[in-house]
Order: structure tokens, then C-alpha cells, then sequence
């Protein structure tokens, strides 16, 4: 069944290509489908296209495929083009003429606009919980450990002395910029685009602003070819927003990648939080967190397929437009997972606490020692070559009692701030 059935066959060819994986990606979003298809059968109720009973028939016969969907019994059989057309053959199989009245006044385009918003918001609500799971993970390791000292690094060469709690707090620090992008997609996504029907309105006294009450959205996307025109568009805001979350996870993976090397060994993890080498029985390898390097630097791509499959594409639905379901989608399922993984294994993080015992970790000294000397009154450069000098020569003795104490230090983390900082993205 196809909703735009004229009562003759398409190629089965052309149905193949043209259908893709929408089947399979329909079922996630069918949900979706029906709370949309609940709201616009109560407002053809309201403004008389429908009776009272059968108003009332088809939201109790779209509850019991809701149902089914939360079940997992609801299936798209190859004789269905998609979601829509299941679900209008199931309510036709049920109330007969009523079933057949559910698509007056909309077009499949605004059924899956309208769709796409609601899952959006869904998935990125539960990403935010996700990323305050972490934020606050991150955060009480942070006060945990902070004044365990850590190599930091520049160019890959010994810098600075670091400590865990700056390294915990500041990937923590960076997931409240990653909610300003996730903030601002779920802004888009919060319109209510049903009622754009194909792109240019209906000629049906439809109530919009009833739709966009009954399905919780905060606004409407009052223009109905600006609507039409965010298909695509609020994927690809959603894309900025996780591939900005990716950015940080990528990084933070990479890190521990290093630090539970060998030749670092700054950090390490439980057997079971590792794998091992098919030849080589002392490998404990840091699988998890390359996977979560690899998937992330995946996902920041996903703005770039979004951007090359709608940017040269003029007003007006076109087919392309189809292929951005097959690329946000599984990119939302792997951010999640990443999360999810980072959270969980991070909690079971072992951190070495005598890293700076090593004496090749004695040159993280010496802009602090240098500092000392300028604070004695000696100019900078002058403090600068003797330090050199001292370096040059293996004359260099470190000053280990480090003290700072400006915001954002090592000596002053700043955690109720950082805290305080992520409330307020969430409120």
C-alpha cells in the first residue's frame, strides 16, 4: 500500500531504490507518527471534518497501535511503503471509511516533518540526561583527585605540571558548551511544522495552533514553506549539536588511550573493562575507548553528509531529502552509546598517584621555578636564560611546592562555578 496509490504499479525496481531502509527506520520513528496522528484527528474533530465518534474511534484505535509499537509487535510488512501507509491501513482495516478520513488535510511530508521533530526532541532530551550523567561523574572524580598531579603537554613534550582534577573538570567544562549546541537544536526542533501538508498550506479551516498545543510543542512554524524548508534543517542542527558532544568524547578517548599505555601509565582499568591480544597474553587493550574515538570522529561528519545532501536544493520537497532520516538517525543511536560507555567505564577509572615521582617528569618544574625568581625581583628574561642555562647543564633542581591559585587552576578548580555554569544551560 502506498499513500500516493493511483491504482496501477510501480517498477519493483524503482520501489526498491526508492523505498531504501525506510521500513527499518520507520519503526523507530512510528511512535512518533501516531502521537502526530492523535493530535490531527482530535483537530479535524474540532473544526467539524470529523464526528465526535469518529474522532473518538480513531484516537482509541491509534492508542492500541501505540501500543503495539511499545510492545515491539508493530511490524511494516514489504507491502508497505512506510509507516504511514501501515498505520492508515490498519486504521482503515478497522473503522473502514473513518480509517480513510486520518489523512484529510496533511501530506506524508508534514507526517514526517512533524514526526522527525518530535523524535528529535525525545533524542535529545535523553542525550542531555546522558550528558549531566557524565558532567557529574566528571566532576566528583575531579574533586576526588585534585591534587593528584599529572604531566600536562604541549607538542607531545613535558610542559607543565596538570593534576587529575584539572583534567577531569575541564572535560566536564567542555560538555556545558557542547548543551549550548544541543540547547539550541532542540530550539528548532520545539516547532510545530504540522499543517505545512505538501509545502503550501490546505485549503481545510485546519487549527494549528491546536496541534501544536496537544503535541507539547512550544511553537509554531507559523510559515507553511518555512516549515516545509526545515526538513533537513533541524537534522542537520541536531548534527552540529552531537558531533560537538562527539568533539569532546573523541578527545577525552584519546587521552586515555595514552594515559593507560605502557609508556605513560597514568591510568588503568579493571580486566574486565579491557580485551586482550589473540598472541600477546600481557595486552590489556583500551578497546571501549578507540571504539568511542573511532564512532565519534564518524559522527562528526554527520553535519558535512547533512549539509552535501540539502544544500544546493531549492524551495519545495524533493526525494533527496528522504536520505537525512538514514544519516541522523544511527548517528543519535551511537552518540548515545558512546555516552553511555564513557559513563560506565569512567567510573571504574584507577589513577596512579606518584606519576610525578619519576625524575624525567622534573622539567614540568620549571616555569614555576622561573616564576619564583621574577617574584624575587629578577626580570622575566633574565629568569628565563638562567633557567635555560640550568637545563643545559643538568645544574636544574626543581621547585616542587607549586602554588596557584587563580580561578581555573590546578589550585582552584572552580567546581562550584563549573556546577553553577551547567545549571543554568539546564534551566
Amino acid at each position: 500500500m502506498k499513500l500516493w496509490d493511483k491504482g496501477f504499479s510501480t517498477d519493483k525496481k524503482i520501489d526498491h531504490f526508492t523505498v531504501g531502509n525506510d521500513r527499518e527506520l520507520d519503526l523507530i520513528l512510528a511512535k512518533y507518527d501516531v502521537i502526530a496522528s492523535k493530535a490531527h484527528a482530535k483537530m479535524l474533530g474540532k473544526i467539524g471534518l470529523l464526528t465526535k465518534e469518529e474522532t473518538e474511534s480513531l484516537v482509541r484505535e491509534l492508542d492500541a497501535i501505540g501500543d503495539d509499537i511499545t510492545k515491539g509487535d508493530f511490524i511494516i510488512e514489504d507491502s508497505f511503503e512506510d509507516m504511514h501507509s501501515k498505520i492508515e491501513f490498519l486504521l482503515t482495516e478497522k473503522l473502514g471509511d473513518t480509517g480513510k478520513k486520518i489523512h484529510t488535510a496533511r501530506s506524508r511530508n508534514d507526517q514526517v516533518l512533524v514526526a522527525m521533530h518530535l523524535y528529535l526532541k525525545d533524542e535529545l532530551e535523553e542525550i542531555k540526561e546522558q550528558i549531566i550523567t557524565l558532567f557529574d561523574l566528571l566532576l566528583n572524580l575531579a574533586e576526588k583527585y585534585q591534587s593528584v598531579l599529572l604531566p600536562g603537554y604541549t607538542h607531545l613534550q613535558i610542559a607543565m605540571p596538570s593534576s587529575f582534577g584539572l583534567w577531569f573538570s575541564a572535560y566536564a567544562e567542555s560538555l556545558v558548551d557542547d548543551l549550548y549546541f544541543i540547547n539550541a537544536a532542540y530550539k528548532v526542533a520545539d516547532q510545530n511544522p504540522l499543517g505545512s501538508a505538501a509545502g503550501y498550506g490546505s485549503s481545510f479551516p485546519i487549527d494549528r495552533t491546536f496541534t501544536t498545543r496537544e503535541m507539547g510543542f512550544e511553537s509554531l512554524k507559523y510559515n507553511v514553506v518555512a516549515a516545509q524548508m526545515g526538513r533537513g534543517k533541524v537534522e542537520r542542527a541536531t548534527a552540529f549539536g552531537i558531533s560537538s558532544i562527539a568533539n569532546t568524547l573523541s578527545k577525552m578517548a584519546m587521552d586515555i588511550c595514552l594515559y593507560m599505555s605502557q609508556n605513560f601509565d597514568f591510568i588503568s582499568f579493571p580486566d574486565e573493562l579491557t580485551t586482550g591480544s589473540s598472541i600477546m597474553p600481557h595486552k590489556k587493550n583500551p578497546d571501549v575507548f578507540e571504539l568511542i574515538r573511532a564512532k565519534c570522529n564518524k559522527i562528526q561528519a554527520v553535519p558535512n553528509q547533512l549539509t552535501l545532501i540539502t544544500n544546493n536544493l531549492p524551495s519545495g520537497y524533493h526525494r533527496d531529502l528522504q536520505l537525512v532520516k538514514e544519516v541522523i538517525v544511527p548517528a543519535l543511536q551511537e552518540i548515545k552509546a558512546c555516552l553511555e560507555m564513557l559513563s560506565f567505564s569512567l567510573k571504574e577509572v584507577q589513577v596512579n598517584t606518584k606519576i610525578l615521582e619519576d625524575p624525567k617528569y622534573d622539567y614540568l618544574f620549571s616555569v614555576d621555578t622561573l616564576n619564583e625568581l621574577v617574584q624575587e625581583g629578577m626580570p622575566f628574561r633574565d629568569a628565563y636564560k638562567k633557567m635555560g642555562r640550568e637545563i643545559q647543564e643538568g645544574s636544574f633542581v626543581p621547585k616542587r611546592d607549586i602554588q596557584h591559585t587563580h580561578e581555573g587552576s590546578l589550585g582552584n578548580l572552580c567546581l562550584k562555578e563549573i556546577r553553577k555554569k551547567m545549571d543554568q544551560a539546564l534551566s
